[in-house]
C-alpha cells in the first residue's frame, strides 16, 4: 500500500476512535453507536493488516481485529460476549509478545497475577469476581508480556498499561467507583489511546 494512503488510514482510525468520545455526552442510535465504536480499532486493525509482512504483522492485526469485534459485541450482545472477544485478542497478543520476548518471564507472571488479583477484588458482587479475575488474568498476561517484549516500551507497554487501566475502571464501576463520574470520563480515552499506541509501536517496530 502507498505510504500516503497508509497514513490516511491511520489518521482515519484516530479520528473515528477519538470522535467516539462524544457519545459520552450525545446519544446515538444503537446501530450507529455500535458501528462508530468499532470503527476506531477496526481501522487500526485494517491499517496493521496492510502493513503486515510476517506472522507477527498478522498477529497484531488479528489482536486489534478481535478488539474491534469486542467493542461491537459489547454494544450488541452484552458484556460477557464482548469480553470473550477481548480475551481472545489478549491471547493472540500474548503469543505475539512472547515471540518477541526480551525480558524475564517471571516479570510478566507477576504483572498478570497482580492485575488478576485487582480485578477479583474490585466488584461488589462477589459472585462476579471469579469471572472478572479470569478475564483480568488474560488482560494482565497481555500487559506483562508486552512489558518484557522487545517492542518500544514508550508506546507498546504504555498502551498495554492504559488498556489495563481502562478495564479496571470498568470493574470499578461495579465496585468502589459505583456512582463516580470518573470511569465514564476515562474508560474510552484510556482504552483507545492504549490500542492506538500498541498498534503504532508494534507495526512501526516490525517495519524497521
Amino acid at each position: 500500500m502507498d505510504a500516503r494512503i497508509a497514513r490516511l488510514l491511520f489518521l482515519a482510525a484516530l479520528v473515528a476512535g477519538g470522535s467516539y468520545y462524544a457519545t459520552h455526552w450525545i446519544a446515538a442510535a444503537p446501530t450507529i453507536n455500535a458501528v462508530w465504536k468499532g470503527a476506531g480499532v477496526g481501522l487500526l486493525a485494517l491499517w496493521a493488516a496492510t502493513q503486515a509482512r510476517s506472522v507477527d504483522g498478522w498477529l497484531i492485526a488479528a489482536a486489534l481485529g478481535l478488539g474491534a469485534l469486542g467493542d461491537v459485541l459489547l454494544e450488541t450482545h452484552g458484556l460477557t460476549t464482548g469480553a470473550i472477544a477481548f480475551l481472545a485478542g489478549h491471547v493472540v497478543a500474548v503469543v505475539l509478545y512472547l515471540r518477541n520476548r526480551e525480558g524475564a518471564l517471571w516479570q510478566a507472571m507477576v504483572i498478570a497475577v497482580a492485575v488478576a488479583a485487582t480485578g477479583w477484588a474490585l466488584p461488589a458482587d462477589r459472585a462476579a469476581a471469579p469471572g472478572i479475575a479470569l478475564y483480568a488474568a488474560g488482560l494482565g498476561a497481555m500487559f506483562g508480556t508486552a512489558a518484557i517484549s522487545c517492542f518500544p516500551q514508550r508506546s507498546v507497554a504504555l498502551g498495554a498499561a492504559l488498556f489495563v487501566l481502562s478495564d479496571l475502571l470498568i470493574f470499578g464501576q461495579i465496585g468502589p467507583l459505583a456512582g463516580s463520574a470518573l470511569p465514564g470520563l476515562l474508560i474510552w480515552p484510556t482504552y483507545f489511546a492504549g490500542q492506538a499506541l500498541i498498534a503504532w509501536g508494534v507495526v512501526r517496530s516490525l517495519r524497521t
